[in-house]
Formats: C-alpha cells, sequence, structure tokens
C-alpha cells in the first residue's frame, strides 16, 4: 500500500511539474484562462511577501533532518524542483555557482525535491551540488503549499531575509541577473 501511494503522489508531482515547465514560458501570451491561472498562482506567492516565513522540517538526500532554524540569520533562496522538471534541472548549476560567489556574505540556497531519495541523490551528485537538498513527496507538498504554491508547479523559488520574512516568489525557470538583483538587494539591506 505504501509502495502504491508513494508512486500516486510522484504521478501528481510530474503532472503538476509538467504544468510548472508550461507556465514558464510557453503560456505568455497564451489564452485568457492559462494567463489567469498564472495570475492566481503569482497572487499565492505574492501573498507570503512580507511575511515571516514557514517553519519547516524536511530530510535531506543523505537523511539528516534540516530545519529553517538552520539557515537563521541568513538570507536563503527556497528552490523547489524534481528530477523529471527539465527547467528545474537547467537552473541548479546556475544556482550552485551563484551560491559558490556570494555565499561568504550571508547567502545559501536550499533545494527542495519532490522526488524518492534515491533519484535526488543520484541526480545531486552526478551534478556535483553542494548546496543543501532536501528531499519528500506529501511532506515536501505540503512544505511548497505553506510557500504560496498549492498546484505544485515547478520549478517554484522563494526568497528569504536574514530576519526570516519572506520577500520574493517565482514561479518557472530563474534569469540568473534578475536573481542576482534581488538577492543583492537583501545582502545589502539585511
Amino acid at each position: 500500500m505504501r509502495a502504491w501511494y508513494f508512486a500516486l503522489i510522484l504521478i501528481v508531482a510530474a503532472i503538476a511539474g509538467t504544468g510548472g515547465y508550461l507556465a514558464s514560458g510557453s503560456f505568455q501570451g497564451g489564452s485568457g484562462d492559462a494567463q489567469e491561472g498564472l495570475r492566481a498562482l503569482d497572487a499565492q506567492g505574492a501573498s507570503l511577501i512580507g511575511q515571516q516565513s514557514p517553519d519547516y522540517r524536511l530530510a535531506d538526500t543523505n537523511g539528516n533532518w534540516i530545519e529553517s532554524a538552520d539557515f537563521e540569520g541568513r538570507v536563503v533562496l527556497l528552490n523547489f524542483w524534481a528530477t523529471w522538471c527539465k527547467p528545474c534541472r537547467e537552473e541548479m548549476p546556475m544556482l550552485a555557482d551563484l551560491r559558490e560567489g556570494i555565499k561568504s556574505r550571508g547567502f545559501e540556497v536550499v533545494g527542495i525535491a519532490i522526488d524518492d531519495v534515491a533519484s535526488a541523490r543520484a541526480f545531486v551528485e552526478d551534478l556535483g551540488i553542494q548546496y543543501p537538498n532536501l528531499v519528500g513527496a506529501t511532506d515536501v507538498m505540503g512544505v511548497m503549499a505553506a510557500f504560496g504554491n498549492a498546484e505544485g508547479m515547478l520549478p517554484y523559488s522563494v526568497l528569504v531575509g536574514s530576519r526570516g520574512i519572506v520577500q520574493w516568489a517565482h514561479f518557472g525557470a530563474l534569469e540568473e541577473d534578475a536573481l542576482r538583483h534581488e538577492i543583492d538587494k537583501l545582502l545589502t539591506k539585511d
């Protein structure tokens, strides 16, 4: 029963991930219904701006428990992803490079994968990603919903300031220059 349930969660998440990919690129200038859906999703993420970051506690790819308090005092980019999400895979090396360049200034990337542990661990190792990556299924979906993405669309990213306040949320693939701009504002402000 548990294997069946986990497979069902992964199928639902895969469908959501495909929708996230479409939302990040293909719906620009698309139908009114699609644009309305994106506005609703953007409103969910935007409703958290200026609010205290939700607490979370998830296991990393090695089974160690990580929680929001572990990153206290740092500007943190939470990046929700999955191994089967093409734009997620494409942006991870950029996030790793960005983190390496500014982690000494108090910046951290935390990947949060909707996937099975073995797949996420192998993927992170293959890419040589050094930032923390948390992984799960329904627990990750709950955390993502708490951060304004109840639909589970991927990729989805949230910037939390050093004082634990949500500062920015973004659906779809990240553009490096725009992301750097948002992070720099927080590193100089916080």
